[in-house]
Formats: C-alpha cells, sequence, structure tokens
C-alpha cells in the first residue's frame, strides 16, 4: 500500500523549550510530523533521560522531551536524518510507561556511519511513547520526525565481485558493443596511443585485443561516449578531457581506429554522441566548463567545431548534458546540469532545458518549466519514474556545499514539480557524480545507480530505498551494461566486474538498427505496453556525468509472461510494431522492418517493379531538384547486402535470396531516403 505522509512543522517557542525539559512536561508530537527542537543552551532545570537503553558512550548534561501517544498497531519511526539538520550530532532514546518508572523500547546514535539518530520501534495502539534527546555530544538545535516506518528495503539483489582478465589502464569506464554483435564490450582507453577493448564472447569468455592508435594528444580524463557517427556498423569514441576532445573512428571491419584530435582547447565535461539536427547522421556534444557549449556537426565527411546555442552562457559551468524527449513531441530535447561558474545569477548554476524547435535550433525553457532551480548539480538520471509515458529527471550533486539531490516529476503539460521530499532522497546525505537510471532487479521501475556505492530502488512513485547489498566501488567510474548476457545489469568497476546475481523477474532488451536514422537509433524512443501499463526508454549515448554505458534498451518486467506490444518511435519518424513479444531475450529492428510495403512515403523516388526478380528501378518524382548518390540494400537483419554508386542504371537484384529487404538511398546532401520491396 503507498502512502502519503503529510509533514507538519511544529515550531516551538522558548516558553514551550523550557517546558519540555523533562518527562513530566513532555510535549505531545503527532504522527506524520516534524518538530523542532531548539538548542540545548540557557535551558534550566533540565533531566537528562535515563536509562541510557544501551547507548555506549555517558549522558549528556541536559535533555529534551517530548511524547507520542499511539493512534495504532504499526511500527513508527523518530529520525534527525533530515538534510536540514546538516548532520548535526543527536541521540534519541524512546521509553514507554509513567514517568518516574520508564521502561526502555530502544535508542539510536549515528545512525548508518552519519552523526545522526533514526530508531524504529513497533507501536500499540492507545500507548504512549515518551521521546527523549541529550547534549551528549552537542547542544545544536535539530529536526526531527515521528512517521510511519517506511518498507524495509528488501534484498533486492547481490552482485559478484569479480576480476575480469584483460581490462587495464587508467580510463576504463566505458561499456558499448565495439564489434557489431550487439553484445556489451569494455573499452579501456591506456594511453595516447593505445586503446584495448575487452570482447565479450558466447559462455561468458571474454578475449582483449589491444590497438595502436596515432596519437590523440588526450584521453577521457573527464567523459567518454561512443556511437556509429559515419554508419559503418561499428561503434566510434568520443574523448573529453582537460583541454578538448579527440574521435576515434573505427574503420571499415571494426579492426583498427583513425585519430581525429580537434584543435579546440577548453574544459570538457560530459560528451554525448546525439543527432542534434536530425539529419540521420550522428552529431557530437561536449560541455564546456568554461565557455559555451560545443558541438560538432556531421555533415557525412567531418565533424564540424560549432560553439553557442545550446548553453550559451559565458563563464560556462556546463556539467551533464542529458538528451531526451521530455515533451513528448518526437524530437530529441537536452536537460543540462549546471554546476559552479557564475554562481547564483541567471546562467549560472541554474539549471536549464533545452526544447527543440525541430528545426535543428534549441530553446532554454527551463524557467516556465520550473527547472531553472539555483542547485550545483554534476548529472542527471533521466527515465520515467512512475510509468506515467513521461520523463523525469533526477538532479544529482556531488558535495553537500551543492545542495540536496532534487527527484522532479514530469506533469506532462511542459512543467515539472520537485517531489525530493518522502522520496528518501531527502533522507540521503551520501553524494557523487553519478547519478543512471536502469531496472536493476527487472521489477518493472527504474533504479538509481546513485550517490557513494548505493542502488536507490524505486517503486514506481517515486519512493526510492537503498540497496542493503553496499559494495566499496568507486563512485564515479560505473558503466552499466549485460556484461555476461543474462538479461540483468552489470556494473564495471575498475578492472573488476559486479555482476548481477539476478532474481526471478523476466526482463526485454532491444537493440536498434537504423536505416534511415543514424544507425544506433539514439533519439529513438521505445515503448513496451503489458499487464503493467507502459513503460518508455530513450536511446542515448553517455548518461550521468562521465561513463559511457550501453546503448542497449534494458526493461524489466516483475512476473509478467508477456509483452502485448512494443513500439520503436524514430527519429526519422518511421513508427515499428510488433505484437505478442515474449520476455526473457534480446530484439534487433531494423528500421521500418515492420511496415508493409505501401507503409513506406519517403516523399523522393518509387521502385519498380514491386516484388522485383532481377531488377529494381527507381524513379524520382516530379519537380524534385534532388540529386541522388548512391544506395544500399538491407536485409531485416540489419546487415548490408548490396552497395552501388551508379544509379543511372537498374539495380541488379539477381543474386540476393528470396524475401524482403529494405532500399537506402543517398542524395548529393548526404540525406537518406528508404523503400521496402520483396525480391521473388
Amino acid at each position: 500500500m503507498k502512502k502519503t505522509l503529510l509533514l507538519i512543522v511544529l515550531i516551538f517557542s522558548a516558553t514551550i523549550a523550557e517546558a519540555q525539559t523533562n518527562c513530566g512536561t513532555a510535549v505531545e508530537v503527532l504522527l506524520g510530523s516534524t518538530t523542532t527542537a531548539p538548542t540545548f543552551t540557557g535551558e534550566t532545570g533540565s533531566t537528562v533521560p535515563s536509562p541510557l537503553c544501551g547507548l555506549a558512550s555517558g549522558s549528556g548534561s541536559k535533555g529534551k522531551w517530548y511524547k507520542y501517544v499511539a493512534t495504532a498497531t504499526q511500527s513508527v519511526t523518530v529520525s534527525t536524518l533530515l538534510p536540514q539538520n546538516n548532520n548535526v550530532d543527536t541521540r534519541v532514546i524512546v521509553y514507554s510507561g509513567a514517568c518516574g518508572s520508564l521502561t526502555c523500547v530502544g535508542s539510536n546514535d549515528d545512525y548508518n556511519g552519519t552523526n545522526s539518530s533514526y530508531l524504529s520501534f513497533n507501536a500499540v495502539a492507545g500507548t504512549t511513547y515518551t521521546i527523549a534527546f541529550d547534549n551528549r555530544f552537542s547542544n545544536s538545535g535539530f529536526d526531527f520526525t515521528v512517521m510511519v516506518t517506511p518498507p524495509p528495503a528488501p534484498d533486492r539483489l547481490s552482485f559478484t565481485l569479480t576480476s575480469v582478465p584483460g581490462i587495464t589502464g587508467g580510463y576504463d569506464n566505458c561499456i558499448v558493443d565495439m564489434n557489431g554483435d550487439f553484445l556489451d564490450d569494455i573499452v579501456s582507453a591506456v594511453s595516447n596511443t593505445q586503446l584495448v577493448i575487452t570482447y565479450q564472447g558466447d559462455n561468458h569468455v571474454f578475449s582483449t585485443t589491444a590497438y595502436t592508435v596515432a596519437n590523440t594528444s588526450v584521453l577521457p580524463s573527464w567523459s567518454i561516449a561512443a556511437g556509429d557517427y559515419d554508419n559503418n556498423g561499428y561503434n566510434d569514441l568520443i574523448y573529453g578531457s582537460g583541454s578538448g576532445i579527440c574521435f576515434l573512428k573505427a574503420n571499415a571491419d571494426g579492426t583498427g581506429y583513425t585519430t581525429d584530435r580537434k584543435t579546440q582547447s577548453y574544459l570538457v565535461q560530459r560528451t554525448n554522441f546525439v543527432d542534434i539536427n536530425n539529419d540521420g547522421k550522428l552529431d557530437a556534444f561536449a560541455c564546456d566548463d568554461n565557455a559555451p557549449n560545443r558541438y560538432y556537426m556531421n555533415d557525412g565527411v567531418a565533424m564540424n567545431h560549432v560553439q553557442g546555442g545550446i548553453g550559451d552562457f559565458p563563464s560556462g559551468g556546463n556539467y551533464a548534458s542529458c538528451w531526451t524527449d521530455y515533451d513528448n513531441d518526437g524530437d530529441i530535447d537536452m536537460v543540462l546540469a549546471k554546476c559552479g561558474q557564475g554562481g547564483s545569477g541567471v546562467g549560472g548554476n541554474i539549471d536549464q532545458l533545452f526544447k527543440n524547435n525541430g528545426d535543428g535550433t534549441y530553446t532554454d525553457v527551463a524557467a516556465s518549466a520550473n527547472m531553472a532551480a539555483p542547485e550545483q548539480s554534476w548529472s542527471c538520471a533521466v527515465g520515467d519514474f512512475n510509468n506515467d509515458g513521461w520523463m523525469d529527471v533526477i538532479e544529482g550533486v556531488n558535495s553537500a556545499s551543492d545542495g540536496r539531490t532534487n527527484v522532479k516529476r514530469n506533469n506532462g503539460d511542459g512543467t515539472f514539480t520537485s517531489v525530493s521530499v518522502g522520496s528518501g532522497y531527502d533522507t540521503d546525505l551520501t553524494m557523487g557524480r553519478e547519478f543512471v537510471a536502469q531496472d536493476f532487479d527487472n521489477d518493472g521501475f527504474l533504479d538509481v545507480l546513485s550517490s557513494g556505492n548505493n542502488i536507490m530502488f524505486g517503486d514506481g512513485a517515486f519512493h526510492f530505498t537503498p540497496n542493503p547489498n553496499t559494495y566499496n566501488m568507486s563512485t564515479v567510474d560505473r558503466p552499466v551494461g549485460d556484461l555476461n548476457n543474462d538479461g540483468f545489469l552489470d556494473i564495471q568497476n575498475g578492472t573488476n566486474v559486479l555482476f548481477n546475481n539476478g532474481n526471478t523477474n523476466k526482463w526485454l532488451a532491444v537493440n536498434l538498427r537504423g536505416i534511415e536514422s543514424n544507425r544506433n537509433g539514439i533519439g529513438a524512443r521505445i515503448e513496451i505496453y503489458g499487464s503493467w501499463g507502459k513503460q518508455i526508454r530513450d536511446v542515448q549515448s553517455g548518461t550521468g556525468f562521465q561513463n559511457m554505458s550501453t546503448i542497449t534498451a534494458h526493461f524489466g518486467i516483475g512476473q509478467a509472461t508477456t509483452i502485448t506490444q512494443v513500439i520503436i518511435r524514430w527519429p526519422s519518424g518511421v513508427v515499428d510494431t510488433l505484437n505478442n513479444v515474449n520476455p526473457n531475450q534480446k530484439l534487433l529492428v531494423v528500421e521500418g522492418s515492420t511496415l508493409g510495403i505501401d507503409s513506406f512515403n519517403n516523399g523522393v523516388f518509387s521502385v519498380y517493379p514491386n516484388p522485383a526478380k532481377d531488377v529494381v528501378n527507381i524513379q524520382l518524382k516530379d519537380n524534385l531538384n534532388v540529386t541522388l548518390k548512391s544506395a544500399m540494400v538491407y536485409d531485416l537483419n540489419g546487415r548490408v547486402v548490396l552497395t552501388t554508386s551508379n544509379l543511372t542504371q537498374p539495380i541488379n537484384v539477381d543474386k540476393l535470396a528470396t524475401g524482403t529487404y529494405i532500399l537506402s538511398i543517398s542524395d548529393s546532401q548526404n540525406r537518406n531516403y528508404t523503400q521496402k520491396f520483396i525480391k521473388e
């Protein structure tokens, strides 16, 4: 059962503070309330709590006394683990019975490594409980809550920490398929002249290949991203460093890499591959820490530097760019996490939200969307945390001085509302750079690989509880992917992998092969439907602050036995639909593969005859000033089976096997158009 807690703030005057100094004058507090306890200084006649009920250290010199009358039999928690307390040192003791003959119920000091107090006990309806604090370690005032105890975090998952031979180097924070087999591999940037890839093979066997590359001049000291920006079937890389970026471009068969070190020198934070202008080719984006952001537009031949237009504050402070379709209009927008530069003035550490105008330009709408919070955020976890079909955002912070992690619900009307209170992030005192949304326990609700060593497990209602199985992993280098192909997401950490031991929940993984859209399908929206309702994912390259996690879209569906429908909404506007999909499998969906022959309308050409036996003729539509340049034919597994640059003659398809194919034609402006045909 989901419960909503009403938080009532009770602020007491000095007179009331005097009256709460002993058991007999204890002030009553209510369930679901937050009470302000003033400082211990200046009080007279204060009674120290006794007995100490198991507290190890001696008593203080003063006490504060409250009472709670249970209205129902249930577990109740008293807690000072609140962000406004700034980790002030408190101790709490709870008693039952009458003053003068108090009976210990429980006590707590230094909860979970903090200075805070957190005590849960089983309250019996009609019983009065006395709640006492002392000043053994601090005279400071503080707030405390009395609430229904949140459900205990179940032992949701365990991980097996395993050293994987072959992982090496100082920069090993990239998990992505590098050889086109749709199995996640591990990328290690060892040096300026060496790239090492640990390939995942069948039966959980890894093999490692070291590639010598021309001097990159920089290493991915701040971020790394992957994507197939030349659409040749092999993923390329972008390094983000303290002095600019470098591309590593895979050759035609993925057995070598060309270095493209860009000359611009700047402090890079998050990098991404994303089709900024939706022309079917991946561009690259780089957050600039000290100036307006940079991006590199792909013209089909080169990646061309552009500055400004998406994050223009003069002194930068741009940390993480999170690309997602927040308004469900079919094009990709961007949440920009800001930190540090420019103070709290307009454009400084004010988070931004850039709406795609549909023409390759973007407008900051953060103020009207309630996303322009003056918080220093380092990264953002984007996902539909309540499965209502709209992308929500968790803005993560790296240190206490940066503020608090902020959970923001997408209202579906272009605005967001902070729902941090009661989310679990309001009492989570850990900090970190990386916040990444994934469903680690496959229950159908997104979780967050969060600050510290923590996974915060979501319940679909913006409540997050930490996994009790914590591990001593880095708080920075933690890319995510399925590294043993079992449908459960693993976490790399240096030369080790935390292999997810899984559970009985079912799953679906979706890989895309773009034809008219970019080959990775980055920017596509994937929807799945079943007994749970709806889940969505946006295909992304570069999430969190600096790591590169898998491009494969991963869904957990709990104990559901069927997926009634899978819908892929491609950046090109093509929509593919699959019905009655079995769980526990990896799907490969080629753009347009589910559409009928008559569903294609590229607006530029048609083919005849269709079906064809020997040749396919291309017929340009009337009054079009278009020069066609080359053609590629794909089978429905996304493999290129025929290429030609001679479009003045019919395309000979005689040697193709009987079946259905997709013809993709590029024009002189490197725009792509597709048409489906049948080979008899």
